[in-house]
């Protein structure tokens, strides 16, 4: 199959894989955010893993994991969306008329980093949430924020810190994003072409 009869596979589908992708590695995200913010160097890997299951149980390793999910829907969703949109508008626009042919990679990383900054953007709320969810169970029990699931930490957030809140740090997730989409999509497009 000649590349311009190849079928080509729906953005949406990139959405999906980091959702299900999530499901299977948030259990080290969790351990990470906790490790991170540790006071004192405490606890290893493997020390804090045992630490959360003995003193929260099991699935406490999977504490946010719907802020999780959200933020891929929101954050990953969206990249995959605008990289392959625009792309797809820039090559018809290039291509009218003529036989196809491949974009510069330059383009490629113009529309990546595009992508990767709204896609922090869209996803910073689902960030702040997860992060919060999973790093609650190491506040005092009387500061805990015990948010039931991403949608009730989102509404009690706006509610008691204003809508601006939801945006904070969206602008290292934006700057993160540009980074991560530029190699992931640009270099792996660049790569197969």
């Amino acid at each position: 199959m000649t590349k311009s009869n190849q079928k080509k596979d729906p953005w949406y589908l990139g959405g999906i894989a980091s959702i299900g992708a999530v499901l299977i590695t948030h259990p080290l995200d969790t351990i990470k955010v906790q490790l991170q913010t540790q006071q004192h160097a405490r606890f290893g890997f493997f020390g804090m893993t045992v630490n959360i299951v003995k003193n929260n149980g099991f699935f406490a390793l999977y504490n946010g994991i719907s802020a999780a999910v959200l933020r891929q829907a929101t954050y990953s969703t969206t990249r995959f969306a605008c990289y392959e949109i625009v792309k797809d508008i820039v090559n018809n626009r290039s291509n009218s008329g003529s036989k196809p042919k491949d974009m510069p990679f330059y383009q490629k990383i113009l529309i990546a980093g595009m992508s990767g900054a709204i896609g922090g953007i869209v996803g910073a709320p689902a960030d702040l949430t997860n992060v919060r969810m999973q790093n609650d169970s190491k506040l005092p029990i009387d500061q805990r924020r015990n948010y039931k699931h991403c949608f009730e930490a989102l509404f009690r957030i706006t509610r008691t810190e204003g809508f601006n809140r939801l945006f904070a740090g969206a602008s290292m997730a934006s700057s993160r994003g540009m980074l991560v989409t530029v190699g992931q999509l640009a270099f792996y497009d660049e790569i197969k072409s």
